[in-house]
This record gives structure tokens, C-alpha cells and sequence, in this order.
């Protein structure tokens, strides 16, 4: 499995033009996470990776489509106890989702 956006964003070289820019970077990591097999869904309100993903790069295409989405839609994600915390504890990845969701955190005082 592939997971060079991951690594991109994690190791600092995630040097993008935009907040939007980044927040799409940190959208493809969350696709990757996702995409780990053997990931346990259980606690996740997504039923499946299918799903997690197609969430996921909704928001992806809506943000290069030019459209910002509502903050919430994408700020319950990342949230404690939302969907990727949940399902990272359950899959053994919690300490790349603190990353993520702090990398997140930044780019969110910028867009909302």
C-alpha cells in the first residue's frame, strides 16, 4: 500500500501554496490511513473502507472543484472520538491520527 501523501505531510516536506492546498493533502493521508488493510471499522460510524473513502474524496473533489465545505463536515473527522480516531485506536495507527488531526488542527484556524 502506498502511502506517500501520508509520509509527505508527516515529515514536514508538505510545503503547499494554500491552506486548501494542505487541507487536501491532509484528506489524501486520511485516504490512506483508511485504505490499511485489516483496518477494524467497528468503532467508526463508517461501515466499511468504501465508505470511509468515498467520504473522504468527496471533500477532496469538492475543495479542487473550488467549493470549501461546511467546517463540521470536515472537522467531525478529526474530532475525539470521531470517525479516524475511532477507527485508528481500533487498527493500532492512534499516533499517526494525532498527527494527522494536528496537522488538521492547523490548517483549520486557517480556512473557518
Amino acid at each position: 500500500m502506498e502511502t506517500r501523501h501520508l509520509h509527505r505531510l508527516l515529515q514536514g516536506a508538505a510545503e503547499c501554496d494554500s491552506a486548501v492546498e494542505s487541507l487536501i493533502l491532509i484528506l489524501e493521508a486520511a485516504v490512506e490511513l483508511v485504505s490499511i488493510p485489516g483496518n477494524d471499522f467497528c468503532w467508526s460510524y463508517w461501515a466499511d473502507e468504501f465508505e470511509a473513502k468515498a467520504e473522504l474524496q468527496a471533500l477532496i473533489h469538492s475543495l479542487k472543484a473550488g467549493t470549501l465545505p461546511e467546517r463540521l463536515n470536515v472537522a467531525v473527522l478529526f474530532a475525539p472520538t470521531g470517525p479516524l480516531q475511532e477507527l485508528g485506536m481500533s487498527s493500532g495507527w492512534a499516533e499517526t491520527y494525532l498527527k494527522v488531526a494536528g496537522k488538521f488542527d492547523e490548517v483549520e484556524t486557517l480556512l473557518w
